[in-house]
């Protein structure tokens, strides 16, 4: 069983999620509350997976994953954010955070998302991909980012875009016109070649490296060298 804590300021909100989670017959949750009360209710209970409010008026939720994070034992923990929160994403990819959802994610996404924080993953809502970005980055210089991504393929370069834009496994598959395990194995294999990061570094560093948002060049069909998706006869690598 995932075990779960839900902290934000509207008790309307959490109620929701709640609800939706409870649906899920391998997830309970074991406790919801408002931000001054975040970290005594996650010592208490000691979930597996935090929804936590980026903002909020009492304690916000970058004070709360801060305190979390020296925890021997801190939960997975995904920030729920709304679009008007933008500038808080890229310091809590900073401290700690393993993915970011918004307060509108559609009910099946959300019991997906909580799965995947348990299993060890991380979760990005499309939507808040280039907030996340635009925060994480803070004018740092991009040729590191460059030099990395010339070692992938040219298919690998192009399914990295399409992560740098927020794009799930199974939206990348239907916008390069690949089948889903094949681009399973791509992002598999670029993550290795990044140096081992996760998938929200390795859309940072697309756009560092000036990937996202040229994939139009590309076509989505072939790849340079005549296969259908880039490396040898058409399998994955």
């Amino acid at each position: 069983m995932i075990r779960v804590v839900v902290v934000d300021d509207e008790e309307l909100v959490r109620s929701g999620l709640r609800l939706i989670l409870g649906t899920a017959p391998d997830i309970e949750v074991v406790a919801d509350c408002g931000g001054a009360a975040a970290v005594d209710t996650v010592r208490a209970h000691r979930p597996d997976v935090l929804l936590l409010d980026i903002r909020m008026p009492d304690v916000d939720g970058l004070t709360v994953l801060r305190e979390l994070e020296a925890l021997p034992e801190a939960p997975r923990t995904a920030m729920l954010t709304t679009f008007d929160a933008e500038e808080y994403l890229g310091a809590a990819l900073h401290a700690g955070a393993a993915g970011f959802l918004l307060k509108d994610t559609a009910p099946e996404q959300l019991v997906h998302a909580v799965r995947v924080l348990a299993d060890g993953g991380r979760v990005l809502a499309p939507g808040v991909t280039p907030a996340v970005i635009g925060g994480y980055l803070g004018g740092r210089p991009d040729a590191d980012a460059r030099h990395r991504v010339a070692a992938l393929t040219d298919r690998e370069r192009q399914v990295l875009a399409l992560v740098g834009e927020g794009l799930s496994n199974s939206g990348i598959a239907r916008r390069l016109h690949l089948a889903h395990g094949t681009v399973k194995d791509h992002v598999s294999a670029l993550l290795a070649k990044l140096g081992g990061v996760n998938r929200v570094q390795a859309a940072v560093l697309a756009d560092r490296a000036g990937l996202v948002g040229r994939l139009s060049g590309h076509s989505p069909d072939s790849s340079p060298d005549g296969s259908p998706d880039g490396s040898p006869g058409g399998t994955a690598p």
